[in-house]
């Protein structure tokens, strides 16, 4: 069993910090109110983030995460921090990094997360009610902002990357890339986590994916570890971890929140009331790496590391060679021994070849109506939609592109997996950057030859 630290966030409130104390003497004449940019206290406070990692790693952390959960360009693009990105990302792991390296000992080593937290954006669902094609970023733009988030830790010093606070799977997935990506730059191999977010009893992704279906999704990834933080206290998340427990076959990371939020956006479940519940989660085997968020301190930390002592690790599920997909609901191919085999209704009408009406609409820019299309094959039982906008008539990546963000927007429809269908590269890229879910492609051309198709 390992323990991770608590909540940051917690600890800098107790400091009640001002406006004077967030800028410091570097951006003493900065434009913008700097109070509530966490993150920047590593170059402006170092001295107080630096104890706040000691208390945690004093209170038996063995991990203990960077404070740099909002720090990319997006995440603090309200503050006007962007030309300083990079400076925040490496002083916060090279002061965690320094705290870690104090406490570790050759029987005990301590490791620094790089904690890389989701922005206030989503690429899977519209901020405008009225126009939910509508999106405020790429993903490209994502990817680049997580990119330049991920060197700059690496280049501090962390051992590994946390992708946090999941709510959007697509953005995490943004975010993965770029951490693979990072770390090949880097030329060593940085392990990743990732933890997921359940917003309320429903056990969905706040974008609308159930566990299964996150998981589904991120599990290409090459992930030391996959869990559950932040929204829900210890009992509400209990189902979420044992499920979860079952399904993932890496090690598992929990680190809940001290309880339900209070009136005042306060956290009250104090360490024992928070060990009664997650001491069944040691016991059942299954975390590999527990933890804190929201409201918890060193003194919840350290009644975790007295719980978890001697009690033996979980062993991950075994990996399954059986195909699933996703959408926002999972989807599992089955040999049914009765049947013979599985059998799978793939809707084809969402597709220029397959319905002259689809055709007709797409060409004609009436998208909306075409929607209505994809909705009648699920109603009709399609367990996935084939996706083909491959015609002269129409530019197939700005189509595909356009058509997944409304269909995102519709749950009846975005719950099945996607076949996305093309024989353009283009398309089919831009296909899968808009798929929040894992889907299947389907007909890739060999006409460029195989050195291009294997790329």
């Amino acid at each position: 069993m390992l323990i991770l630290d608590g909540a940051m966030g917690t600890m800098i409130q107790r400091a009640e910090l001002g406006e004077v104390e967030f800028r410091g003497e570097r951006f003493r004449d900065h434009g913008r109110d700097l109070k509530g940019a966490n993150d920047l206290l590593v170059l402006t406070q170092p001295t107080l983030i630096a104890d706040i990692h000691r208390q945690y790693l004093a209170a038996g952390a063995d991990i203990i995460e960077t404070n740099s959960f909002n720090a990319t360009r997006l995440g603090l693009a309200e503050y006007g921090l962007a030309d300083s990105i990079r400076d925040i990302n490496v002083a916060a792991a090279a002061l965690a990094r320094a705290a870690a390296d104090e406490a570790s000992t050759a029987d005990r080593p301590r490791w620094v997360a790089g904690s890389i937290g989701p922005t206030n954006k989503t690429l899977s669902l519209s901020p405008r009610v009225e126009d939910p094609g509508f999106r405020e970023v790429t993903f490209d733009q994502v990817y680049e902002g997580y990119l330049e988030q991920a060197i700059a830790l690496i280049d501090g010093g962390v051992d590994m990357l946390l992708v946090e606070t999941v709510f959007d799977t697509l953005m995490a997935k943004a975010a993965l890339l770029a951490c693979e990506d990072a770390s090949a730059a880097a030329g060593r191999s940085v392990p990743l986590l990732l933890s997921g977010t359940i917003v309320d009893n429903s056990g969905r992704l706040l974008s609308g994916q159930t566990l299964a279906a996150f998981w589904t999704s991120v599990s290409h990834f090459d992930l030391l570890a996959v869990g559950l933080n932040c929204a829900l206290g210890p009992a509400e998340l209990r189902p979420h971890v044992a499920e979860l427990s079952g399904m993932a076959d890496r090690f598992t990371v929990v680190y809940p929140n001290a309880g339900l939020p209070n009136s005042f956006g306060g956290y009250d479940e104090g360490p024992a009331e928070m060990v009664a519940v997650l001491r069944e989660f040691l016991e059942q085997g299954w975390v590999n790496i527990l933890g804190g968020c929201c409201g918890t301190t060193p003194e919840h930390i350290a009644a975790f590391a007295a719980a978890a002592r001697g009690v033996t690790p979980r062993l991950p599920a075994a990996r399954s060679h059986v195909p699933s997909f996703a959408g926002l609901e999972a989807m599992t191919l089955r040999h049914d021994a009765a049947a013979g085999s599985s059998f799978v209704n793939v809707g084809e009408r969402t597709n220029l070849t397959g319905s002259r009406r689809f055709k007709r609409l797409v060409v004609g820019g009436d998208l909306n109506a075409a929607l209505d299309i994809a909705r009648e094959q699920v109603e009709g039982g399609a367990q996935m939609i084939d996706i083909n906008f491959d015609d002269g008539m129409v530019d197939g990546p700005a189509v595909m592109a356009a058509f997944l963000r409304l269909v995102a927007a519709e749950p009846d429809i975005a719950r099945v997996p996607v076949m996305l269908d093309s024989s353009a590269f283009a398309v089919l890229e831009t296909g899968l950057k808009h798929l929040q879910g894992k889907g299947i492609v389907n007909s890739i051309s060999l006409k460029e030859g195989e050195e291009e198709f294997l790329k």
